[in-house]
């Protein structure tokens, strides 16, 4: 069960959700195909990220990149309160050529978790700017803080791409292909030509999670946009692949701290 309160608000700029947290519930190792930038409120907790386990508590900003793998929990006997912005790609292709001069591949959000309080100021004014629909704020004023805010968080990786095998990439390009397929670890280990062991070995160190783990992921992450366009939840968790929408909905529980049927409501 979850533990507290979440709320989603909708968005005057298209392709981002806005979530307010006000609970102790402990997320289970899970990835997101957003970036997400958010500030703690009230309390503290501790995460793991791409860049090792970090601590965060009120006043800190939060990022996670498309893709890394993270979790989060509280520190202490009581809940954390923060606000999150999740932006698609495509949501934020635009602010990142301009303040990389068009070297979007190279970058990321470069602080899992950072004391920066003018970064936070202009978060908060972005979030109070895109979901008060009726506070008389502009588009401009969004835009500005948008920039504002990535200008101090953006970075470009100098670091060289680990090269994972070819044989890991097919898999992992097999369940982006078509998540909702039924997949073996047999199957997935005969498209590169290694061994379940191996693969299971090269999958969890190339992504941070097991198949399993990252194919449940992509199920979500699909039954998320879904039901973001208004798909019921039915038939978004049996498109998904799902065994069910009850299945659909422990999972999404579990690892976004709120029901489908919430975020349903908040985003249709």
């Amino acid at each position: 069960m979850t533990k507290g309160r979440f709320k989603v608000a909708r968005c005057r700029i298209n392709g981002v959700d806005a979530v307010s947290a006000d609970t102790s519930h402990a997320f289970g190792r899970h990835t997101h195909d957003q970036f997400g930038i958010g500030v703690i409120l009230r309390g503290a907790q501790k995460s793991m990220s791409g860049r090792g386990m970090v601590e965060a508590e009120a006043g800190d900003v939060i990022t996670v990149n498309p893709g890394e793998v993270h979790d989060g929990t509280p520190l202490g006997a009581s809940s954390r309160a923060w606000r999150m912005l999740y932006f698609d790609p495509a949501a934020l292709a635009g602010p990142i050529f301009a303040l990389t001069n068009g070297d979007t591949d190279s970058a990321e959000l470069s602080h899992p978790a950072m004391r920066d309080a003018i970064t936070a100021t202009y978060f908060l004014s972005l979030f109070r700017a895109i979901t008060d629909l009726h506070g008389g704020h502009t588009e401009i004023e969004a835009r500005e803080n948008l920039l504002l805010m990535l200008a101090r968080l953006i970075e470009r990786r100098n670091r060289e791409r680990s090269g994972a095998p070819k044989s890991i990439e097919q898999a992992r390009a097999r369940i982006d292909d078509d998540p909702s397929a039924p997949l073996s670890l047999a199957e997935l280990a005969a498209i590169g030509g290694v061994s379940q062991f191996q693969l299971l070995r090269g999958f969890s160190k190339m992504t941070g999670l097991t198949p399993h783990a990252y194919l449940v992921q992509r199920r979500l992450q699909r039954a998320r946009q879904m039901i973001a366009g208004g798909t019921t939840l039915a038939d978004a968790a049996q498109a998904a692949g799902f065994a069910d929408q009850s299945h659909m909905t422990r999972l999404f529980v579990r690892f976004y701290g709120m029901s489908p049927r919430v975020y349903a409501a908040a985003m249709n």
